[in-house]
């Protein structure tokens, strides 16, 4: 076990006491040479696995041609990006920043321009970033009562409760806003006849449906986006985590119908559409082939088969656990397997989707090994 050298860095995560040096594949590797089996992905981020071929080589070719222009002017790998999540949406227009957070706030700021109305309708147990606007529709109080106060307007409905999302509606209200699978608040899906509601609810209202699809997008739910298995086509969508696999980036996706509030000096990001990062996600967004998508759906039964009680869809897998799932991360991670939490008894997998039958196998034996 290595001991990290302490250094003067806000202590705004609890981090477990290892420091990794490198990764390739599903494997991260400490400054001990201790091999961890990486089931968590940095948190549903390196999709690909670390260190995947495409992604690397297209980031190097575009470090050696050119790193930032600023938004003034056009580069390649951002029209080109632009044009590929256009094409896996059914058209869209894209604005890119630089996290999921940011892309929340985005869109705030979009639906609020397009509509003339603040309210924003979100759920509780949600969870959409820990900035200022995306904190303030984040349906979780202990993550919000030591910050207000918070941008108004905002009222909660209950996850897959129709009735409830109805109630919550007001005459400002300009978004819906809802996460197709909570992430953070324990992974729990929304059902498609809610989803459904809620688009109702939004077009009778004015208002426009965002889906945060941050952890939910880009394969991680076995579709390129998880409102394909919704029957359901949203005015906005957010995208982060996994869109460049590691590198950071953010988009926010406005449907072609929905589009045209947003004019220059609306808003801005000076790193947005940056060229190695949107480069890198050009070759991310390459290799979400039917192929990659089929793997992580029999990952997605593979997982099932070994732990009837897990939930979520694709490789965005939960486990409630009788103890404090901490002590079982811990206990995982004595034994190389790296797994999160998703609330004090609920453990989150977000493996890469690359994972093969054989790596997973061996994780999931950890798991059963602990938890029995």
């Amino acid at each position: 076990m290595s001991t990290a050298v302490a250094a003067p860095v806000l202590p705004t995560y609890a981090r477990q006491d290892v420091t990794f040096v490198s990764g390739d594949g599903v494997w991260l590797v400490a400054d001990t040479g201790d091999r961890y089996l990486d089931l968590v992905a940095g948190v549903a981020v390196v999709g690909l696995g670390h260190c995947h071929p495409a992604p690397r080589a297209a980031a190097q070719v575009q470090l050696g041609q050119l790193w930032h222009t600023s938004n003034l002017y056009w580069t390649e790998p951002m029209a080109e990006l632009a044009a590929r999540l256009s094409g896996r949406f059914g058209g869209a227009q894209a604005f890119f920043c630089n996290s999921g957070a940011e892309a929340v706030e985005s869109a705030i700021k979009y639906a609020r321009k397009a509509t003339g109305r603040p309210g924003i309708v979100a759920l509780e147990g949600s969870f959409h970033g820990r900035t200022m606007g995306a904190l303030s529709a984040t349906g979780q109080p202990a993550k919000r009562e030591a910050f207000g106060p918070l941008v108004p307007g905002v009222t909660f409905a209950r996850l897959n409760d129709v009735e409830s999302l109805v109630a919550a509606a007001r005459p400002d209200t300009g978004a819906i806003l809802l996460e197709p699978v909570q992430g953070e608040g324990g992974v729990h899906p929304a059902k498609a006849e809610f989803v459904a509601a809620a688009r109702t609810l939004a077009d009778e209202l004015g208002a426009l449906l965002v889906l945060d699809e941050v952890q939910t997008g880009v394969g991680r739910t076995g579709t390129f986006f998880c409102f394909e298995q919704l029957d359901v086509r949203p005015d906005v969508v957010t995208l982060a985590k996994g869109l460049a696999n590691g590198l950071p980036i953010g988009a926010l996706l406005v449907a072609d119908e929905a589009a045209g509030a947003f004019v220059p000096g609306d808003h801005a990001s000076t790193f947005g559409g940056n060229p190695v990062a949107c480069a890198a996600a050009c070759a991310v967004v390459d290799e979400i082939t039917d192929e990659l998508l089929s793997n992580v759906r029999a990952r997605e039964q593979q997982t099932r088969d070994s732990f009837p009680n897990a939930r979520g869809r694709g490789l965005l897998l939960a486990i409630d656990v009788d103890g404090p799932a901490a002590e079982v991360v811990s206990s995982a991670f004595e034994r190389g397997v790296l797994v999160c939490t998703a609330g004090e008894r609920t453990i989150r997998l977000t493996p890469p989707l690359t994972i093969t039958t054989g790596e997973l196998d061996s994780g999931l034996a950890v798991l059963q090994e602990v938890l029995a």
